[in-house]
């Protein structure tokens, strides 16, 4: 990993130099308070699905949204990565998340400095039968 400032990442907070980098650097900003740095692992024009049934698009967006979460306070743990399918710059990771409920999955993007940020981030999926029973 390394610091990066530029107009693509203009906080200087450490970039992703893999995929898996991201995940990890979520979890360690999140846990600081940190959310600049957790946006800084967003493109500028990335959609988050969330909250719940919502959209969250671009990076200030984004930025906004978790600093909003991050004034609960919430504790992020590590979750053990899903092998990530590359096809050149872009890439998918995916984890299972601890309590089994669902999945995570992230499209992830190299930019032209090498480091990785989040285009497109489904931090839930809930398996359709789930949701229907929760329905009713």
């Amino acid at each position: 990993m390394s610091e990066n400032r530029s107009p693509e990442n203009p906080a200087p907070h450490r970039t992703a130099r893999t995929p898996e980098d991201i995940t990890r650097l979520f979890v360690e900003y999140s846990n600081a308070g940190d959310a600049d740095a957790v946006a800084s692992l967003y493109h500028e024009d990335a959609v988050l699905a969330y909250p719940p049934g919502e959209v969250t698009r671009g990076r200030d967006a984004i930025g906004d949204l978790w600093a909003r979460v991050l004034a609960h306070r919430p504790t992020f743990t590590p979750e053990t990565p899903l092998p990530t399918l590359r096809f050149g710059d872009i890439a998918l990771t995916s984890t299972p998340p601890r309590d089994g409920a669902g999945a995570r999955a992230q499209v992830v993007v190299r930019r032209p400095d090498g480091s990785w940020v989040r285009i497109i981030d489904q931090p839930e999926f809930i398996h359709p039968e789930q949701s229907a029973s929760d329905a009713g």
